[in-house]
């Protein structure tokens, strides 16, 4: 493993950075807008709401694109708001049915490359886009996307139930490309065929009709650490991971850092707990769909998430005092 930074420079890279603090504000708006509905089985702080509806539960859940990605990449940025949105329904170890967009445009110049990646990614992974709102004249150019999808009430992968004594696996396809757009998007996905990222993502609806995990994310913008910090979260619980366990491709040969590693999403990866007996079989599982799976620490009561390395150890959060979504009043209270 190529590692420079002492385990306090990572925490203190993943604390600072702007993926992780613009989660902050998250835990406000819940307090402000949340209403309990009987058939609401699960809702915030998970990557989608869960409503029962017969013996199906229906995911419903919605991405927008951070303004920088827009910026950087019009064809990626619509790209990824289709990719993200997968990956959420993916990650309740649901099937992804169909999407709906808002695209906010105040420059026509990128129009037809947002929709070219849209588009794209659609046809890849087999999820058509089916309406939606267009606000032509706007100051800005934004895109969003929603998505609903569906699995067996008794298959849904949560976030909130990773249970002390957990191992913590991270799934990560490590064949890509750093982003020429941005260094910290690593791209597995644009240069595969449809029938390996279905692959990928039927996997997930696999291992949750099969019970093989106990909890779930898709990594997300706040990268490897900062997904299991929302994931411990939400669950009320801590871990120690060793970060010589997280995979990571060939750093040197890729030229990136670690601590830039650590931050990136990753295009197709996935946070899970899992219970002890089941991981060898788990990692398997996403070493056929060509994913590197790898058990990089063990869940624990403390609600604190540290990260070891060597014979260094360092707290990344103390979610007892303040977390990532901020969804706690105060210790034990969850709102």
């Amino acid at each position: 493993m190529v590692f420079y930074c002492s385990t306090e420079k990572i925490a203190s890279v993943v604390r600072d950075y702007e993926g992780v603090k613009r989660k902050h504000a998250i835990g406000e708006m819940v307090k402000a807008i949340r209403i309990d509905t009987p058939d609401v089985m699960a809702s915030f702080g998970e990557d989608a709401a869960v409503i029962r509806h017969g013996n199906e539960a229906l995911l419903l859940a919605a991405d927008g694109i951070w303004s920088k990605l827009m910026e950087a990449d019009p064809y990626w940025a619509g790209y990824c708001s289709v990719l993200v949105n997968i990956h959420d329904i993916a990650a309740m170890g649901g099937k992804p049915i169909a999407m709906v967009d808002v695209f906010s445009i105040s420059d026509n110049s990128i129009r037809k490359l947002v929709i070219d990646g849209m588009h794209d990614a659609s046809s890849q992974f087999g999820v058509p886009i089916v309406g939606g709102h267009l606000h032509p004249d706007t100051p800005y150019s934004v895109i969003d996307v929603a998505i609903i999808g569906v699995a067996d009430v008794d298959s849904v992968i949560y976030s909130h139930t990773a249970e002390e004594g957990d191992q913590v696996v991270a799934a990560i396809d490590l064949s890509g490309r750093v982003h020429p757009s941005c260094f910290l998007n690593w791209d597995s996905v644009t240069m595969k065929s449809a029938s390996y990222v279905r692959a990928q993502i039927q996997l997930l609806e696999q291992l949750g009709r099969e019970h093989l995990v106990t909890a779930g994310k898709d990594i997300s913008n706040p990268g490897v650490i900062g997904t299991l910090g929302m994931l411990l979260e939400v669950s009320n619980k801590g871990a120690t991971i060793d970060l010589a366990g997280i995979p990571h491709p060939d750093l040197k040969e890729n030229n990136i850092s670690f601590e830039q590693w650590v931050r990136m999403y990753p295009g197709m990866g996935f946070i899970l707990t899992v219970k002890e007996k089941n991981t060898a079989e788990v990692c398997s599982r996403f070493s056929s769909v060509g994913m590197t799976a790898k058990v990089i620490g063990t869940v624990d009561t403390t609600k604190d998430l540290k990260i070891t390395y060597e014979d260094q150890e360092s707290l990344v959060f103390d979610f007892s005092k303040n977390g990532i979504m901020r969804l706690f009043t105060g210790p034990g209270d969850c709102v």
